[in-house]
């Protein structure tokens, strides 16, 4: 499951669960492009509830949008990542690497008021 909840002019909220096949990542790439059309300055708010790694479709629909994903990502300035899992509080923060402008930072499940304070600041 990808959920994108727009909260606020320049914010959106996403939440990820299970294991998306290239179907859902279409839909899902296709309604965050929708979503951040007017975004300027934006901040995100990424819920990783239960992560699987995505099909090997889903991968390559990724990799097919990465140019048009490389835009999109210059329309936001920090994105929070709300997770337990070690690993992918390390891999969200050396994906803002690739992303020049958009910080990346990682938080605990339980660090939501701290994630919501950095993005604010």
């Amino acid at each position: 499951m990808f959920k994108i909840m727009q909260n606020g002019v320049n914010r959106l909220d996403i939440e990820l669960s299970g294991k998306l096949d290239s179907e859902e990542m279409k839909v899902a790439l296709d309604e965050l492009v929708g979503k951040s059309k007017n975004i300027e300055n934006g901040r995100m708010l990424y819920k990783i509830i239960d992560f699987h790694l995505p099909s090997l479709g889903a991968i390559g629909i990724e990799f097919s949008r990465l140019p048009s994903m490389f835009g999109l990502m210059r329309k936001f300035d920090r994105a929070a990542v709300l997770t337990d899992k070690t690993w992918l509080k390390k891999a969200s923060e050396l994906e803002g690497a690739l992303y020049p402008g958009l910080e990346i930072k990682a938080f605990g499940m339980d660090q939501k008021a701290e994630a919501e304070a950095w993005l604010s600041s």
